[in-house]
């Protein structure tokens, strides 16, 4: 014989061996198992009475504190000076740092791009070339399984990483340097 719910013989008795474990919130008795339900004109009769009117209490009225300010929004395409953009568009940039991310799944392309940034930061560079691949239509949720799933993700990551602050902007490379199969990543000056 099953239960009402679908469950074995076998699953019920484990279930009352749980729930006998459960010590209850509402102090009210369940109905044992097997018991009538009760008359749907007395289940309808409860309902419609309204609850008895108690005293309302005195409301004080809640201390609204300013909210904090957001933090600085992230700006991996911030604005450059006229300069370096003319010198990243026109290739004449030769980059300080060189990252590859072909090759590797979704978290060793994170890891790489965070540990190759975080090392470029320490030697000085201004200029970082991430060779990602070229974008490709992919669905966010893809987990690595699409060509294009690195370079899709790659702005997101640069974004939400404790690099963030660190990067002036995130260009396009030009031809020379893999064209829309990597970027620029300028990193401000270390002050």
């Amino acid at each position: 014989m099953s239960h009402p719910r679908g469950l074995s013989e076998a699953e019920a008795a484990a279930w009352e061996q749980v729930a006998a474990t459960v010590k209850r919130l509402d102090p009210k008795p369940l109905r044992p198992r097997g018991a009538s339900r009760p008359e749907p004109a007395t289940v309808a009769k409860a309902i419609a009475m309204p609850p008895p009117a108690q005293p309302k209490k005195a409301r004080m009225a809640p201390v609204r504190t300013p909210p904090a300010p957001p933090p600085p929004a992230p700006r991996p395409h911030g604005n450059l000076d006229s300069q370096w953009d003319r010198r990243l568009k026109a290739g004449s940039i030769s980059p300080d740092f060189t990252l590859d991310l072909h090759g590797h799944g979704l978290d060793a392309a994170y890891n790489r791009l965070m540990g190759g940034v975080a090392q470029a930061r320490a030697v000085g560079a201004r200029t970082i070339l991430l060779i990602a691949g070229k974008p490709r239509p992919v669905d966010p949720a893809d987990r690595g399984t699409k060509r294009g799933a690195i370079r899709a993700k790659v702005l997101d990551w640069l974004a939400a990483s404790e690099h963030r602050s660190a990067i002036a902007a995130v260009r396009r490379a030009h031809i020379r340097h893999g064209g829309e199969g990597a970027l620029y990543i300028v990193l401000r000056k270390e002050r």
